[in-house]
């Protein structure tokens, strides 16, 4: 049941800094889930931006913007996120109904998967981020008496902190195939702990597991500072983008994975647009330009130093067993 959001606590953690663009996304999924064409549903995500006091004059209905879809922000960003959204529930449910049944969400933030997707049974999603975060998160879904589809494990802590062992006694199977989320993190994140991240899920997933993420392959970001996306996110919400991205040379975490023998894919969003016929296309200046969408799978037939044809494409196209709303 969904209902109406009693005040939360621990709204400090989302209210500053990066912790800010969690609403962001959460207000541009709800602007997603009202659309008539909408290609992802999250009933939840309006709350978290009305919740909060940072957000709560933000629209969560692209009626409510004065330019509709033509407005930089809440028109094409928000449909970027909207896209990001669906083609990650397609990866995540095929990843679990294929075999994975440990979901690991890295940053997790605002995201409500446990919630809202049709998870196969035995399915637990741990769910990784700062504690701050997390009890904003459990406060606004305890006032809505939200229930878990599958088994949600919150695990409160920092990922430049010791995640391995908070997990770890959270419950994890470091033996049990699992499919990893880093969602709009790697952004942030400095060179050397994107990296250690990528060794840590290598070493933690055995073979049939799953890992998807987000990088930017632009050797210069301040080159968009001028770009409609940023200046919009900035002048209207206060949020410069590029203060809060790591601007270190970012490493090669595909190819690094494809090194250890993980099966990887590498797209542009603008290839999803086309796929589903909705989202962001290229234009002039453009800041999602270097934005890539990267898919690796742990081929179970790791060990013979055989990969499976194309097995992560296999993961991204074809139908489900059950439709996602």
């Amino acid at each position: 049941m969904v209902g109406t959001a009693h005040p939360s606590t621990g709204v400090e953690g989302v209210e500053g800094g990066v912790g800010l663009t969690a609403l962001l996304v959460a207000a541009a999924r709800a602007i997603e889930t009202h659309r008539h064409d909408s290609l992802a549903q999250d009933v939840y995500a309006e709350h978290f931006v009305l919740a909060a006091p940072a957000s709560a004059a933000w629209p969560v209905r692209i009626q409510e913007v004065a330019d509709g879809d033509a407005d930089p922000l809440w028109g094409r960003f928000a449909r970027y996120f909207g896209l990001r959204t669906r083609v990650l529930d397609d990866f995540l449910l095929r990843s679990t109904h294929a075999g994975a049944r440990q979901v690991v969400l890295l940053g997790a933030g605002l995201d409500t998967r446990a919630f809202r997707l049709d998870w196969p049974p035995g399915c637990v999603v741990f769910e990784i981020d700062r504690a701050g975060v997390l009890a904003f998160k459990h406060g606004v879904l305890g006032g809505l008496s939200a229930a878990p589809t599958a088994a949600r494990v919150p695990v409160p802590t920092d990922l430049r902190a010791d995640w391995i062992e908070a997990l770890t006694a959270a419950g994890f199977d470091t033996a049990a195939p699992s499919v990893w989320l880093a969602e709009g993190l790697m952004f942030y994140l400095p060179n050397a702990v994107e990296t250690s991240l990528i060794d840590t899920v290598d070493r933690l997933s055995p073979a049939g597991s799953a890992l998807a993420f987000e990088v930017k392959l632009d050797k210069d970001l301040l080159e968009y500072r001028d770009s409609p996306l940023y200046t919009s996110t900035k002048h209207q919400i206060g949020i410069d983008l590029l203060n809060l991205f790591d601007r270190e040379p970012r490493p090669d975490s595909a190819g690094d994975l494809a090194d250890r023998g993980w099966s990887t894919s590498v797209h542009t969003p603008f290839e999803f647009t086309h796929r589903h016929g909705r989202g962001p296309l290229p234009e002039p200046n453009d800041a999602l330009a270097g934005n890539r969408w990267v898919f690796a799978n742990k081929p179970l037939d790791k060990l013979l130093d055989k990969p499976l044809d194309k097995p992560v494409d296999k993961l991204l196209d074809g139908p489900l067993d059950k439709p996602i709303p």
